[in-house]
């Protein structure tokens, strides 16, 4: 008897430590699908500096990107592009953008080009993530929602996790900064939302 309760207790602590092992290797992990999430569509006008109009050339990828403004807000940084065609101090914006509740504000339809990823403006969504602190690391309520929006748009324009990019990849840049400085991270990122995707479609297949 002891000894059945011994290699049982050995089975437990193995199983334990794998889990930990896998967590600590591969960062966060959401149990999300690929469903619609909830959108806060508040189009930006149409101007010059943030939403210029123009239709896109067809979606090959998703850009991911986060704000540099640490504890800013998805609402401040909506309002923030759409002022620049007052300020006119420079054209930037986002079709989407993750807020530090997991609140998804959409800005830019996914048709029309917005300015975010340099020379991929044309053929990418792209996705402005808001994070607390300068560490760049999102909130638990963000990473879920950010992992939900990308699975969507993946399923919604037939993408793959391989065209999931940072905004790094396109420019060297270092954006999204925990992403490009925890590569684990970013690839466990990436594996959480393709299982996201396949959740989807094994549950409508």
């Amino acid at each position: 008897m002891y000894a059945a309760a011994a290699i049982m207790l050995l089975v437990i602590l193995t199983a334990a430590a794998g889990v930990y092992s896998c967590v600590s290797r591969n960062g966060r992990y959401v149990d999300v699908d690929a469903s619609e999430p909830d959108l806060d569509v508040q189009l930006l006008d149409v101007n010059p500096y943030s939403r210029p109009g123009i239709q896109s050339d067809g979606i090959n990828g998703i850009v991911i990107h986060y704000t540099a403004n640490p504890g800013s807000t998805a609402q401040e940084n909506r309002d923030y592009f759409n002022g620049l065609q007052y300020s006119q101090e420079t054209e930037a914006s986002s079709n989407f953008i993750v807020g530090l509740e997991g609140e998804i504000i959409q800005c830019v339809p996914t048709w029309e080009v917005a300015y975010a990823s340099n020379e991929r403006n044309s053929d990418t969504v792209s996705i402005e993530v808001c994070h607390p602190d300068e560490t760049g690391k999102f909130t638990d309520e963000t990473y879920r929602s950010l992992v939900q929006l990308t699975a969507w748009l993946c399923v919604k324009f037939d993408l793959t996790t391989d065209d999931v990019i940072r905004h790094y990849d396109v420019t060297g840049k270092i954006c999204p900064k925990y992403f490009v400085e925890h590569e684990d991270a970013w690839e466990a990122f990436k594996e959480n939302v393709g299982d996201a995707v396949g959740k989807s479609r094994r549950e409508q297949g």
